[in-house]
């Protein structure tokens, strides 16, 4: 079994294995009739994502009849040791896949040959 290599390396490969072929300014000539790529601003897909969130929030309080005003009423009576434990909870959640994602983006799980323990 080959062990998987890592971007860089992978890179440095390909740009030894494979010398530059002459085109004459062909690949040049096409890249310069070539468009600019226009982007989308940043803040506008924001601000898209927000409007559409409150505006679902809205529906859904709409349509539930109440129900969510009742839910806050019953959790308001439940015990504080209860209110803490859910919390406490909810946070180890959280965090687990927090950490299941930050490890899963580090090049040394990519390949488990390399980890040393």
């Amino acid at each position: 079994m080959n062990p998987m290599i890592d971007d860089e390396t992978l890179d440095r490969q390909l740009r030894e294995a494979a010398p530059y072929i002459d085109d004459e300014g062909f690949t040049a000539r096409v890249m310069a009739t070539l468009p600019a790529a226009q982007r989308e601003p940043r803040w506008l897909r924001a601000m898209v994502l927000l409007g559409l969130a409150i505006l679902g929030s809205g529906i859904a309080y709409v349509l539930s009849g109440g129900f969510i005003r009742e839910g806050v009423i019953q959790l308001s009576n439940f015990p504080i040791w209860l209110l803490l434990v859910f919390a406490f909870g909810c946070g180890l959640v959280v965090g687990a896949f927090a950490v299941i994602f930050a490890i899963r983006k580090t090049p040394e799980v990519r390949d488990l040959t390399r980890l040393e323990f």
